[in-house]
């Protein structure tokens, strides 16, 4: 590379002067492959011939070092050396930023990745909590709103019309009730299923599948929810007690009916209803079949609705394995067999506001929930096993616009 120094104009000399010394190749070199890497290299000037006590800046190296002033106090560099030293410095610069700002770009998508993939659970619990929080599925609260709602449509139904909202009190501890029972029952469905769940795609994860917990951790967990799903159900009456010991049959046996049966998500939509029943006893101490009767069936087919769509996310592996679901029942019918329970649910639900004598916003409420579920079944992606789940999880407002029904429906009959 050829450089130029800038000296001093005056009248008995030229503007520009060749330097009496050149840069070799070696720091040529340098130079180039400095902007391809991102490590500073120290570069060698040489003279350009080797007479002793010809080069009248012997300390060239060391300056370029050392930068425009060398330890003597004031002492000048040259222009040419100076220029050299801020080209050198501004290319390996560069060239490291750039090294260094694609290292940092790769890091930071890798956490940005790691954060998206991780829960609460993962960011927040102790690492020995997080099994046994994902077991009971803590980390997917969509879930935990299809075991709640049915409980809190009949709690509200029991709401004294025009005068009085619906008891917060028990509101409060059906969800925290819904929040044990859901785990408990995701905790046998693991145990009982652990060896399928190991050979299919979406749950060889799970603590129990994986190995992370062994069956007796997973028992003892299973005791302590169960503990606490006692503690909360000696807080009702005699009758709503019986029926919360009926449920833990159901509870019990739903793993076992996908061995059995082509309709599991039936026997799942009579299990995860059960709720709806126990709230309507736990405020007036029986049951009334005109109202919860159609209100229970209507959660049935609601629940084969979203849970056969659910189903398709695991079809190929439920093939490959033996086990049966509405999914595979129903194959490429799927949609005509969820539209008419739709239809069935939502006529259950107009039935049980009809005897229940609810005001004209609960059926306004119904039209729209009714357009919730169609848009379910007619756009799902049944192939997609994404758009299955997000279907699924879009239930919770579907639980929703019926519980702002039965509340304005009670507030303004």
């Amino acid at each position: 590379m050829a450089s130029f120094w800038l000296v001093s104009p005056s009248p008995a000399s030229p503007r520009f002067l060749k330097p009496s010394f050149s840069l070799s190749r070696t720091q040529s070199a340098g130079v180039s492959s400095s902007s391809s890497s991102s490590s500073y290299n120290p570069v060698t000037i040489t003279s350009s011939s080797n007479p002793p006590n010809t080069n009248p800046y012997p300390n060239a190296s060391l300056l370029l070092l050392l930068g425009p002033f060398s330890q003597r106090r004031r002492s000048w560099s040259p222009s040419c050396v100076n220029f050299d030293l801020r080209r050198q410095a501004h290319v390996s610069r560069n060239s490291s930023s750039a090294s260094t700002g694609a290292e940092k770009d790769d890091d930071e998508a890798s956490a940005k990745v790691a954060v998206e993939g991780s829960t609460w659970i993962d960011l927040y619990l102790p690492r020995q909590a997080r099994p046994y929080a994902k077991l009971a599925r803590l980390d997917k609260a969509q879930a935990l709103w299809l075991y709640a709602w049915p409980c809190m449509w009949s709690i509200t139904l029991t709401a004294t019309p025009g005068v009085h909202l619906p008891d917060i009190k028990m509101l409060t501890l059906f969800v925290f009730g819904a929040l044990v029972v859901r785990g408990a029952a995701c905790t046998i469905n693991d145990l009982l299923d652990r060896d399928i769940d190991a050979m299919v795609e979406r749950t060889k994860s799970r603590p129990l599948a994986s190995g992370v917990l062994t069956p007796f951790q997973g028992l003892c967990f299973l005791g302590f929810q169960l503990l606490l799903g006692l503690g909360l159900l000696l807080q009702l009456n005699n009758y709503s007690r019986v029926l919360g010991a009926a449920w833990l049959f159901l509870i019990f046996t739903y793993p076992l009916m996908k061995r059995v049966t082509y309709w599991p998500q039936a026997y799942l939509g009579l299990m995860m209803n059960w709720g709806g029943l126990l709230g309507w006893a736990a405020v007036k101490g029986t049951i009334d079949p005109a109202i919860m009767l159609p209100l229970y069936i209507s959660g049935v087919f609601w629940t084969l609705v979203y849970d056969t769509i659910y189903a398709h996310q695991d079809k190929e592996d439920d093939v490959k394995i033996g086990v049966k679901s509405t999914a595979l029942r129903f194959g490429d019918s799927t949609k005509k067999w969820l539209t008419g329970f739709g239809i069935m649910c939502i006529t259950s639900l107009a039935l049980a506001g009809y005897n229940a004598k609810l005001g004209w916003a609960y059926y306004a409420s119904l039209g729209v929930a009714s357009g919730h579920l169609a848009w379910q079944i007619w756009t799902a992606d049944l192939s997609s096993p994404l758009d299955c789940n997000r279907k699924f999880v879009s239930n919770k407002w579907f639980g929703a616009i019926i519980f702002i029904g039965i509340l304005l429906g009670r507030l303004f009959p």
